[in-house]
């Protein structure tokens, strides 16, 4: 039986939507990259919001939490587990914030969505992140809602902990999560060298 054969059906669907997620931001990021050096008349002239710099900081401290999941999970610790992830979700929603007053921050130095090529994709791009990240942020809800119910009670926490759907869950989580914080780290660093 070949490996993929023995792949989750949702497994492979993840993997097949992450592949879109790319193909759809490395066409974003070619035509800001090409918009930029096309236009060099207005890079630099603004500093980087650095909403956006802290926002990073962020989302890779939501990495290492949602990271420790698997191994919460594995030791039996589903109230450490459905703290972790409460975890991940507050830092998520703090990048979310953020992200927001890095628009504020664009808007202030007169950048608007409607403005220069270079600005309006910043704007979109960043957006579209965010926008990712709250389907990942839903799911996330769903898992942590979860495992507070499975804490609250030694019967369920035991069925929650023996269950390999629920280890399955939460390597999809994982998976998309550090996909999107990849995805965030490349696209910060192309703001970083282009605005």
């Amino acid at each position: 039986m070949s490996r993929l054969q023995r792949l989750p059906p949702a497994l492979l669907l993840l993997y097949v939507a992450l592949v879109a997620i790319t193909v759809m931001f490395a066409i974003l990021v070619v035509s800001y990259v090409y918009n930029q050096l096309g236009s060099s008349a207005t890079r630099g002239l603004h500093p980087f919001p650095r909403y956006f710099s802290l926002s990073t900081l962020v989302l890779l401290a939501s990495s290492y939490t949602v990271a420790q999941s698997r191994r919460l999970y594995l030791t039996d610790d589903v109230a450490a587990l459905a703290r972790g992830l409460g975890a991940t979700l507050v830092l998520a929603c703090i990048f979310s914030g953020l992200q927001v007053l890095g628009w504020r921050e664009l808007q202030q130095q007169g950048i608007f969505f409607t403005g220069a090529a270079g600005g309006t994709y910043v704007y979109l791009i960043s957006a579209l992140h965010v926008a990712h990240l709250l389907g990942g942020m839903l799911f996330l809800l769903v898992l942590l809602l979860r495992a507070v119910a499975a804490s609250r009670d030694a019967v369920r926490g035991l069925v929650y902990i023996r269950d390999p759907y629920q280890l399955r869950q939460l390597r999809l989580l994982t998976t998309y999560w550090h996909f999107v914080d990849a995805l965030w780290v490349l696209l910060f660093a192309v703001f970083l060298v282009l605005y």
